[in-house]
C-alpha cells in the first residue's frame, strides 16, 4: 500500500529465481498477493516510481511466509469433533488474527493521515509567512504616505527672490 506521496500509486512486479514474472500491476495504490511457490531461490519484487520521478512515494508491504501451524496438536488428523474449549479456542484464534489485520489497517491510515497532516501544516507555515512579510510591506508604505500627507514641503530657494 502506498501511504504517500504523488498520486498514491507505484508499479510493482515480482519474479521468481528463473527471472520469470509471476505479477505485475502499474499504477496501483493498495494490492494484496498470493503465491505458492514451485521454484526454491530468492525471488526479486520491486516497486518503482519511474513515471512520477519529481514525488518521493513511502510503501509499505508485508510478507507472510508459510501456513500458519495449527494452534492445537493434531488438528489436522482429528477425527472427532472439538471439544467445547478447542472450538473456543480456535474461535478466540480467528478473533486475534482479524485484530491484528485491524490494528495494521489502523495504522496504515494513521501514517497516511499523518503524511497528510504534516503537508498541510508546512502549506499553512508557509502561506502565514508569506502573509507576514505582505502585512509588514503594506504596513509600512501606510506608514510612509501617511508621513507625506503631513510634511511640509518647502520651496527651493533658487536665487530668485523679492
Amino acid at each position: 500500500q502506498v501511504i504517500s506521496g504523488g498520486h498514491y500509486d507505484v508499479d510493482c512486479y515480482v519474479e521468481d529465481p528463473n527471472g520469470k514474472t509471476i505479477y505485475q500491476e502499474t499504477k496501483k495504490q493498495y494490492d494484496s498477493f498470493s503465491h505458492h511457490t514451485e521454484v526454491k531461490g530468492v525471488y526479486t519484487f520491486c516497486f518503482s516510481n519511474e513515471f512520477s520521478t519529481f514525488s518521493h512515494k513511502i510503501v509499505y508491504f508485508d510478507f507472510q511466509v508459510g501456513d500458519e501451524p495449527p494452534i492445537l496438536p493434531d488438528m489436522n488428523n482429528r477425527v472427532t469433533a472439538l471439544t467445547q474449549l478447542e472450538s473456543a479456542c480456535v474461535t478466540i484464534h480467528e478473533m486475534l488474527k482479524a485484530v491484528i489485520d485491524s490494528q495494521t489497517h489502523y495504522r496504515l491510515r494513521e501514517a497516511q493521515d499523518r503524511s497528510r497532516a504534516e503537508e498541510l501544516n508546512g502549506r499553512v507555515s508557509y502561506w502565514s509567512v508569506g502573509e507576514t512579510l505582505i502585512l509588514f510591506v503594506v504596513s509600512i508604505g501606510q506608514v510612509v504616505l501617511l508621513k507625506s500627507f503631513f510634511t511640509e514641503k518647502r520651496p527651493s530657494s533658487g536665487g530668485a527672490g523679492t
